[in-house]
């Protein structure tokens, strides 16, 4: 398997460590901010063809985040990001144990070695979209979610917003760090 096929994603490949995160999460009264480390686990899994006519490059991703207080797992994530060089096209899939999972579409680009990552999904959106449970809809649910990640070399940057409505408001719960290629 050649990692110049690919494309942006080579970059990502790679076990990742931070602990510079924070997230800034809804609560009842007000808003709650986490310092948090984590562990990115970032595998190369293959080509995939669709139809005969799409050729795709995936990796495959598991994100753990634990509060740096009590060292407790608060976000687990899994999912795939796809490369479309044809479409220079790249796509974040991803399921949360809350029952809420998305897909996210946008851009990749490459300036002097960095590698700069950019989607986004709306619920509604017919194909950028956003799936969740019953409950979730009702009592917290997720309208949008933006992502950038940023890879220069062993260091990897990334912020996300992940619009909300809970509570009766509509809330902005974001996150952040800065991580280290361990392996």
């Amino acid at each position: 398997m050649n990692d110049n096929n690919f494309g942006p994603l080579a970059a990502l490949i790679g076990v990742w460590k931070g602990d510079k995160g924070s997230d800034v999460a809804p609560t009842p009264d007000n808003s709650e901010h986490i310092p948090y480390h984590e562990t990115l686990t970032i595998e190369a899994v293959g080509d995939v063809t669709n139809a005969k006519k799409q050729h795709l490059w995936v990796i495959r991703y598991h994100q753990v985040a634990q509060r740096k207080s009590d060292n407790e797992v608060f976000h687990d994530q899994i999912g795939y990001w796809t490369w479309d060089a044809d479409q220079q096209e790249v796509t974040q899939s991803l399921t949360i144990p809350r029952a809420v999972c998305l897909l996210a579409g946008g851009t990749a680009s490459q300036t002097n070695g960095t590698v700069k990552l950019n989607v986004s999904s709306k619920s509604g959106d017919q194909h950028w979209g956003i799936a969740q449970t019953p409950f979730m809809d009702a009592n917290a649910k997720t309208t949008a979610y933006t992502h950038e990640v940023v890879v220069d070399g062993d260091t990897m940057t990334y912020s996300q917003s992940t619009m909300l409505d809970i509570y009766g408001i509509e809330f902005d719960h974001t996150d952040g760090n800065t991580l280290t290629r361990v392996s």
